[in-house]
């Protein structure tokens, strides 16, 4: 049998990372230098808090425009119901997850730690790796549901 791909396997470990009480307005400045669409937020233990993302810009830029902007602090506008996944969690179990949702980065903990992402394009590359070393689309569509049993990773 054939051991599945897991989450640490194809994890970002070198992450851009946000604080929940750095300025807004410096933290979209550097999801923009990064060109990346969002970032995790962590406090000094790397213990994870949330996510921050171009969506929770548009908050910003909305609440500017109509409230006045009443802090200018990350905390009020991360996003802190961000779904997450162990370094355990196998890769057809993410690309499922990213199919059912709109995410497109689940950071990877271990425990209440950070220790990585994944994006939509790491599950791409990492298939398309599989893909690379069979001989044929017939074989890694074997190697894929021959690693996924669906009744023992449901997902939550």
């Amino acid at each position: 049998m054939n051991t599945p791909l897991l989450a640490k396997d194809i994890m970002v470990t070198r992450l851009v990372t946000l604080t929940p009480h750095m300025d807004v307005f410096q933290a979209i400045g550097l999801l923009l230098k990064h060109r990346i669409s969002g970032a995790p937020v962590i406090d000094e233990e790397r213990r994870f808090l949330g996510t921050f993302s171009e969506k929770c810009c548009m908050r910003v830029l909305v609440e500017a425009a109509y409230d006045q902007l009443p802090t200018t602090k990350l905390y009020a506008f991360m996003d802190t119901t961000a779904r997450t996944v162990t370094e355990e969690t196998d890769l057809l179990t993410i690309a499922q997850i990213f199919n059912e949702t709109t995410y497109r980065r689940l950071p990877v903990l271990q425990g209440e730690t950070l220790v990585g992402q994944i994006s939509r394009r790491d599950v791409l590359k990492a298939a398309h790796q599989l893909n690379a070393f069979s001989p044929n689309r017939e074989t890694a569509l074997l190697y894929l549901s021959s690693i996924f049993d669906r009744e023992s990773a449901p997902i939550a």
